[in-house]
């Protein structure tokens, strides 16, 4: 339903949606801030403060390195990285010559980046130093070309202000055949000339299961970059003021929405963490004074449960909005978070999906519906359609939701019929169920698709049965997600052994051998051992049949 037919709309929102400095891609809005507020600090870093000056130069600098390395609008260039400055300056610097950033979880083990680089025919990487081994490996069965290379500590301070990861105080690896990056945008000379760019091209291929399948590059424009950027800093009060908590994965749709988009949009800074850490969390807030912070519920929940964290002064927080994964968001968590911050609202963030660049809807502060999702966004519009007969459905009646708004993808890459399947004139069919109640608030009642969610990763079952099958002694497999209350789902395989098995493979052994091949929230939790997997005619496994013999 589009906003004008909400039962309800802030009387403290505009009604309608207003871009700050204009239609203009996002890194247009981080060169405005630079000019503007050059000194501002954009990213605290471990207390290293990284000012707008200075971030716009150096993207600047590393989009010159891309173009003299080769790379030419539109091409996708891969980033296998965690949350660092780095990620922000190789995602506006590939930008601003036009390319397509394309975030790779650095979770992914060989087989995964393997599959990804090979599906984008990527010829350029920018990674962590410490995932060159991977990289290494898949190497040669892949498109690569070029390895650009970054150690996270490059842009510590001497004095840290926030407890560092020991991971990443390592000493940094300059390995021959590859590039520095560091040393790669102090070596560019001369002004930027940069490539103009349509609000219409792909600034971002971001990898997801769609509806079905294995992993899909969903293509995002520019102008989806900005519609959400702007929607949710307007709807959810993202200020230029605010000092924002980066805790969430920046390759993560709604970590790069929040994390990065929304406080360039917002000329906003960024406390900037590399993983969650409670203790870190505690530390970015009271010295550095942030405003909001976007999290996970078990986030949360960890940090209020540090022995001593009732001595850090989190007086600065004004907003927290959370995401329900693995931990449901209830209304007895939202007030022990009040009182532990001494004022501070938590409550549900927001729907959306890869497809949407996120945050379809949002909860507003002053009408709270526990349970919910909150209202459609800006110029969204959600409708709940039966999925036989395509007919739209009543309040509180459950079925597909479907999405349109600016924001909506432009298909998947070099997929046309998965695209015909989940775009249809401008609707995004998510595959997932819900209903509207009376004043259009968004229930989430689960999917459609078969889609794993653990711990708030999506986890597509059929790259996990290609990878189980590539061990020796199995034969079939097929993949569901199972309960738990930890993790929301957690991953169950159903196996098939070759005829005369080797008696040493255990379900042990193969969830060990798991965890060598795949990220660790892929490898599944429990494994049952079969004679036959139920099939249709065509041979394809019919993971429902096997869903209900286990329930």
């Amino acid at each position: 339903m589009d906003r004008q037919r909400c039962g309800y709309w802030p009387s403290d929102l505009a009604p309608e949606l207003n871009y700050k400095r204009g239609l203009k891609p996002l890194h247009e809005y981080l060169r405005d801030n630079a000019r503007q507020n050059p000194e501002k600090a954009a990213i605290i870093w471990y207390g290293r403060e990284i000012s707008y000056g200075e971030l716009n130069d150096l993207s600047d600098r590393f989009a010159t390195a891309l173009s003299d390395l080769g790379v030419r609008k539109g091409e996708p260039v891969v980033l296998f990285l965690s949350n660092s400055p780095q990620y922000f300056i190789a995602h506006y610097g590939i930008q601003k010559i036009g390319a397509a950033v394309c975030p790779c979880s650095p979770l992914f083990k060989e087989w995964e980046l393997e599959y990804q680089l090979n599906d984008l025919g990527a010829k350029v990487i920018v990674a962590s130093d410490s995932l060159y081994p991977i990289i290494a490996e898949v190497k040669p069965k892949t498109k690569l070309e070029h390895i650009v290379l970054t150690n996270y500590g490059d842009f510590l301070p001497p004095a840290p202000g926030i407890k560092v990861p020991e991971e990443i105080l390592g000493s940094k690896q300059l390995i021959q055949g590859t590039y520095d990056m560091l040393s790669l945008m102090n070596a560019v000379e001369g002004p930027f000339l940069g490539q103009e760019v349509e609000l219409e091209d792909i600034a971002l291929i971001i990898y997801t299961s769609g509806t079905t399948g294995k992993p899909k590059g969903a293509m995002l424009s520019y102008k989806s970059a900005l519609f959400k950027a702007a929607a949710v800093a307007q709807s959810s009060s993202v200020l230029e003021k605010d000092v924002l908590l980066t805790v969430v994965p920046l390759y993560h749709i709604a970590g790069m929405l929040l994390g990065l988009n929304c406080p360039i949009y917002a000329n906003a800074t960024v406390v900037l963490l590399q993983r969650f850490d409670p203790v870190a969390v505690l530390e970015g807030i009271a010295n550095y004074r942030c405003t909001w912070w976007y999290s996970i519920v078990p986030m949360n929940l960890s940090v209020m449960q540090v022995p001593n964290a009732g001595e850090y002064d989190l007086s600065s927080l004004e907003t927290t909005r959370a995401t329900s994964f693995g931990i449901a968001l209830t209304p007895e968590i939202g007030k022990q978070w009040t009182e532990f911050t001494k004022g501070c609202s938590l409550f549900e963030g927001a729907y959306g999906l890869s497809e949407t660049h996120t945050a379809d809807t949002f909860m507003p502060a002053g009408a709270v519906k526990w349970g919910t999702q909150g209202i459609a966004n800006y110029e969204t519009r959600i409708r709940i359609l039966d999925t036989e007969t395509g007919r739209e459905k009543e309040p509180g009646e459950m079925g597909e939701i479907v999405i349109s708004s600016p924001g909506v993808f432009k298909g998947y890459w070099q997929k046309p019929l998965e695209t015909e399947q989940t775009l249809r004139e401008g609707w995004v069919y998510t595959g997932d169920m819900g209903r509207l109640d009376k004043d259009h608030y968004l229930i989430f009642d689960g999917r459609f698709k078969e889609m794993i969610k653990v711990s708030g990763y999506s986890v597509f079952p059929e790259e996990v049965e290609s990878m189980l099958i590539r061990h020796q002694g199995i034969a079939q497999a097929a993949v569901l997600g199972v309960s738990d209350g930890q993790k929301g789902e957690v991953v169950k395989a159903f196996v098939v052994l070759k005829p005369d098995p080797d008696p040493s493979i255990t379900a042990e052994n193969l969830i060990a051998w798991a965890r060598e091949k795949m990220a660790h929230y892929k490898v599944p939790r429990y494994i049952e051992f079969r004679e036959s997997l139920p099939v249709t005619g065509a041979g394809k496994i019919l993971r429902r049949l096997l869903k209900e013999e286990s329930s």
